[in-house]
C-alpha cells in the first residue's frame, strides 16, 4: 500500500511558491544551495508539523505548520516551513541541514513496509526530537487527529542521545520511554540519558540506504 501526503492547504502552497518566485526571499535565506540551484525548482512533499507538547498519556498534538522540500531538478536543495495566518496560511523560511535527506529517508523507509499511512511530522520539544509519524487512519483531516498507540514513528537524525534514528517504533512503544526519561531524578540524568531499552538503541537497518 502507498504511502499517503494528505493535501497541503492552497495557501501554504501558494506562499512558498511566492517566496520562490521572490529574489529577495531567495536571496535574504541562510539557504547557500537554494540561492545557488540553477534551473527550474518545484515544491514537493507537504508534510503537516504537528507538536507534541507534553509526553503525557493521550496528549494531544497541535498543528504548528506545513513544511515542503524544495527540488531543483533531482537534487532537494532546500526545505520551506509555512504558519497559521489570519487568513489561513504565510510562508515562514526557507532552510536546509541533515532534516531534509533524514525526512526523505525516512519517506522511503515508510514506503517499503507494505502498509497505508498518512504521513505526518511529529516535534517532541522536550526532547528535542523530529520523527516521521505514520497515521494509521490515512483518511483522517491532517489538521487534526491524536497519536494512537498503533501509530508508527521514525525519528530523524540527529536523534536523541539514547534513541536510534530510522528505527521504526509504535507510539505504544516509543512514547512511554521516552516519558520516563523525562521523569528520571536530576542527578541521574546524566549518567543514565543514555540507558534505553534496547529496543531504542538497535542500530538502524543496514539494509535501507540513506540537510542536504
Amino acid at each position: 500500500m502507498p504511502l499517503l501526503f494528505p493535501l497541503a492547504p492552497a495557501p501554504a502552497l501558494r506562499s512558498v511558491v511566492a517566496a520562490l518566485g521572490s529574489p529577495t526571499a531567495v536571496r535574504e535565506a541562510r539557504t547557500p544551495s537554494l540561492r545557488a540551484a540553477q534551473g527550474t525548482t518545484s515544491v514537493e512533499l507537504p508534510l503537516p508539523v504537528h507538536v507534541l507538547d507534553h509526553l503525557v498519556p493521550a496528549s494531544p498534538t497541535r498543528l504548528a505548520g506545513w513544511r515542503f522540500v524544495i527540488r531543483c531538478g533531482d537534487q532537494s536543495v532546500a526545505a520551506a516551513d509555512t504558519t497559521p495566518a489570519p487568513d489561513g496560511w504565510k510562508f515562514s523560511h526557507f532552510f536546509e541541514g541533515p532534516y531534509i535527506a533524514s525526512t526523505e529517508r525516512a519517506v522511503l523507509q515508510a514506503e517499503s513496509l507494505g502498509t497505508s499511512y498518512q504521513a505526518r511530522l511529529l516535534s517532541v520539544p522536550e526532547l528535542y526530537m523530529l520523527t516521521l509519524w505514520l497515521h494509521g487512519d490515512h483518511t483522517a483531516d491532517p489538521a487534526e487527529g491524536s497519536l494512537d498507540p498503533t501509530d508508527l514513528l521514525i525519528p530523524l537524525a540527529p536523534a536523541p542521545p539514547g534513541v536510534a534514528a530510522h528505527r521504526p517504533h509504535q507510539v505504544g512503544e516509543l512514547l512511554p520511554a521516552l516519558g520516563h526519561r523525562l521523569t528520571r531524578p536530576a542527578s541521574l540524568t546524566t549518567t543514565a540519558s543514555l540507558v534505553t531499552p534496547a529496543s531504542l538503541t538497535a542500530p538502524a537497518p543496514t539494509s535501507l540506504t540513506t540537510p542536504a
